[in-house]
């Protein structure tokens, strides 16, 4: 059996000069890592720890936007649209792929964002003539344009996002919407007026991952990502809106008028589903027009109402028991007042009438002797009650209050108590005379004009006066049938459908001295049965012959009823008017 040989190894000592060597290059080794140690954790502890940073969270950037506006079917009308700006650094130039130190020329980075964008090379070129560093090359490039540059990943160029007010249905609601400008304030309208709730800022957020881009844990509140998505509702209807606004822009047109107004309010509750002014402008180029066309006059401008008034006279004088339903009035045409002459508009008399006749021929006689019978302190205290000298409550925006008499002047002069029979004398804004009407129609409550369902709820807080007695509310409302049945208001009668209105052309003070300029209105309530709707047309200086309430409003009022008639679907009224005209005794 062989036996394993064993070989014997002799150990020899390291040599010294082999120890020293190693135990030399060891050290080097052990002060080069302390050393980058020391630089890494003392020195440039913070140039590292700001580029994990850099590498480990993405700030989100802190960007302005307004809350949409929409109608009462969610139909937008005002957002904010993301949009970029595109910028140029020259010197920076730089493909993917080049040398760090390559500077590409303008014309090669023109050449290929061009073909991306499909635009001419020169157009951009020209914005370099001038420029050398921070070219700004375009504005409003939308989403997809923008990815399609960031593709190109070319140093150099930069997008910067910003977001533009956008108008989806242009003119239709700017009258009430407004405009942002330059810098996006509100500067008119609802944008001006709600600017605190319109307006938000979207917080700006870290966003902690690691490498593989794994979010991380960090302190971020549980709301700190969500979106903001309140929107400012109004109880608008888009479709009605632009019904009314190509009817009243006909009109105001065929009249050569001044200006043009017309308003659908729900008289119950004071919605605003249609409010159309004209002239309007285009919001998005709002620096093309004239100020004037941005205010609201419907709320700002004072106008005598003239003949729409005298419903609302005759239900103070029901309301003070001075008069009675079934009562007549004596017409000759002609009454003198402290020293006045006061006639009809027509210079004619009616004779003996019944006060439903006095609104079908709108008699400025008959109503002068209806209201000498209240005495001219209490006609006075009444406007002062029905706020006629007040600002409007409303979410619209500022409104002008409407200028009175003073009580001395109109107990003291007869003759002005006389005028204001018939609507003249004091002035009011378009709309309150809207909300009177409306009082009257829904049975004598007040009621707020709005637009926004948000002021809707905080209106429950509001003191909300009765006026009139409903009994009070539904004789007037039956007489004012009877001027669509058979008087001025004929234009706007609807087989089927039981409507109540009043006409009204009043002359235009200018400098205190009654003019022949002339504003011509008609206000609507249906159906008379169970009021819901109010119709307000006014036609401002219409500029040709035989200019009335009954030519220039009427016609504007009833292409609107027909249409408030179809995208409501309201019913035919269940029962024909049945209201029996009083005719005064042989």
């Amino acid at each position: 059996m062989n036996k394993r040989i064993k070989k014997i190894i002799n150990l020899r000592p390291l040599s010294s000069n082999r120890f020293k060597t190693i135990y030399i290059t060891s050290l080097i080794l052990i002060i080069g890592l302390l050393s980058r140690l020391i630089n890494l954790q003392v020195f440039n502890a913070s140039t590292l720890k700001n580029k994990a940073i850099a590498i480990q969270v993405k700030k989100t950037n802190v960007l302005k936007q307004r809350r949409p506006i929409v109608d009462r079917n969610n139909r937008l009308i005002a957002f904010d649209k993301p949009l970029y700006k595109l910028w140029a650094h020259p010197r920076y130039f730089n493909f993917p792929g080049d040398e760090s130190k390559r500077i590409r020329t303008v014309k090669e980075v023109i050449s290929k964002i061009s073909n991306v964008l499909n635009i001419e090379e020169k157009l951009l070129l020209e914005k370099f003539k001038n420029n050398k560093d921070g070219v700004k090359l375009l504005d409003d490039l939308n989403e997809e344009d923008a990815e399609n540059i960031r593709k190109l990943h070319i140093s150099g160029i930069d997008l910067e996002i910003y977001s533009k007010r956008v108008y989806p249905q242009g003119n239709l609601f700017s009258n009430i919407i407004g405009f942002v400008n330059y810098d996006r304030q509100g500067s008119s309208g609802l944008e001006l007026y709600l600017e605190n709730e319109i307006q938000f800022i979207k917080k700006s957020n870290l966003l902690k991952k690691g490498a593989d881009g794994t979010p991380l844990p960090d302190n971020s509140g549980p709301n700190d990502f969500i979106n903001d998505d309140k929107k400012i509702v109004l109880t608008l209807d888009s479709r009605l809106q632009k019904v009314a606004s190509n009817i009243l822009s006909k009109q105001v047109k065929k009249w050569d008028a001044k200006k043009g107004l017309a308003l659908v309010m729900n008289v119950n509750n004071g919605e605003i589903l249609s409010l159309v002014s004209n002239p309007s402008y285009d919001p998005h180029k709002y620096w093309e027009y004239d100020h004037e066309v941005f205010k609201g006059w419907y709320l700002q401008d004072l106008f005598e109402p003239g003949s729409t008034f005298k419903p609302i006279n005759l239900a103070l004088a029901l309301e003070e028991k001075v008069i009675k339903k079934n009562g007549f009035v004596e017409d000759n045409g002609n009454i003198y007042v402290g020293g006045w002459s006061l006639s009809n508009w027509n210079k004619k008399g009616n004779g003996y009438i019944s006060y439903p006749k006095v609104l079908q021929v709108s008699s400025n006689v008959a109503m002068v002797r209806i209201m000498q019978n209240l005495k001219p302190i209490t006609h006075w205290n009444w406007f002062k009650k029905l706020g006629l000298d007040k600002n409007l409550k409303t979410d619209l925006f500022e409104s002008t209050p409407g200028q009175l008499k003073s009580k001395e002047i109109f107990i003291n002069q007869p003759i002005e108590q006389a005028v204001a029979s018939f609507g003249q004398g004091f002035s009011i804004s378009p709309i309150k005379l809207a909300q009177l009407h409306a009082v009257i129609a829904n049975g004598g409550y007040e009621v707020f004009p709005h637009v926004t369902f948000n002021f809707q709820v905080n209106s429950k807080n509001l003191k909300k006066n009765k006026f009139f007695s409903d009994e009070v509310s539904k004789i007037i409302v039956n007489w004012m049938e009877t001027v669509v049945e058979e008087g001025s208001g004929v234009g706007a009668k609807i087989d089927g459908y039981r409507i109540g209105g009043k006409t009204g052309t009043s002359q235009k003070a200018i400098n205190g001295i009654y003019s022949e300029k002339k504003a011509c209105s008609f206000v609507a309530i249906l159906p008379v049965d169970n009021p819901k709707y109010l119709v307000f047309v006014l036609i401002d200086e219409p500029n040709k012959p035989y200019a009335y309430g009954s030519t220039v409003a009427v016609p504007v009022a009833k292409e609107i009823i027909d249409s408030l008639i179809v995208l409501d679907k309201l019913p035919p009224s269940e029962k024909e008017n049945s209201l029996i005209v009083n005719k005064p005794l042989n």
